[in-house]
């Protein structure tokens, strides 16, 4: 698939809200998506992108007494380049910690799970791909089911943990599923790249949902861009609404 730019204001959720794409997605229950017996793993490329993805399943998965595993493969410090107040020094402290928080303000205490960091350059997955793909198979068993970035996602670093996480699934004999996360900015409602006939929806209920707002909040350093370079925030109020519906979206 072609390269899809995230750039302007991105597709408005009301848009989504009409899709008749996304009207007909059926939905699937955790306990038929992660059956008992069953480890979840998250594979996020950066901090914070297994909340604004997963954020409400994970919620149920540790509701239900599913085990959970967190991988994040960068500590996202390119988040924004050029700015002094926003060093990659600083977010690679930063990030991580507003992880733990929105986790904590999800429902699922950091000490509960099993969460590894990979530690690779943020912006740079891609380069590493293949040392990426063996990074993960050390951390995957054949009962797992994973969760990672669409590969066809939009972002280098999503796609390329889309990959090698889809590679190191099946060399584990375990279960693979995408989660879309940037697509929702750059596609249309009824875009054809989407692949509609492996979607399912995870449906959220109002306090799950609200968790998972309150949790996209303690990313102060997404939510914040630097006025001094004209750098915009990360994540504006569109890309935050657009990730608030009330279901996340999986690709089987």
């Amino acid at each position: 698939m072609k390269a899809n730019p995230i750039i302007g204001l991105g597709t408005p959720k009301q848009a989504w809200t009409a899709s008749r794409h996304l009207a007909e997605v059926p939905t699937l229950d955790i306990g038929t998506l992660v059956p008992e017996g069953a480890r979840a793993v998250i594979i996020a490329p950066h901090p914070d992108d297994e909340i604004l993805g997963s954020g409400g399943l994970m919620k149920q998965l540790v509701d239900a007494g599913r085990e959970l595993q967190l991988i994040s493969v960068t500590n996202g410090s390119a988040s924004h380049p050029g700015s002094q107040h926003w060093s990659p020094e600083r977010l690679s402290v930063i990030r991580p910690l507003e992880s733990a928080e929105a986790l904590r303000r999800l429902g699922v205490n950091p000490a509960d799970l099993r969460w590894v960091r990979g530690g690779f350059p943020d912006s740079g997955v891609a380069t590493r791909e293949r040392e990426l793909r063996e990074f993960l198979g050390r951390y995957l068993q054949a009962k797992d089911v994973v969760f990672a970035t669409w590969c066809d996602d939009g972002h280098t670093d999503h796609e390329a943990v889309g990959r090698a996480a889809a590679a190191a699934a099946l060399a584990a004999g375990a279960t693979f599923h995408e989660v879309p996360i940037w697509a929702w900015h750059w596609a249309s409602p009824e875009d054809v790249r989407i692949p509609w006939a492996r979607a399912c929806k995870i449906v959220l209920d109002s306090q799950t949902l609200a968790r998972k707002r309150h949790a996209m909040q303690a990313f102060a350093s997404q939510l914040l861009g630097d006025p001094q370079i004209g750098l915009p925030p990360v994540l504006s109020a569109d890309a935050l609404e657009r990730l608030l519906q009330p279901f996340e979206v999986v690709f089987l």
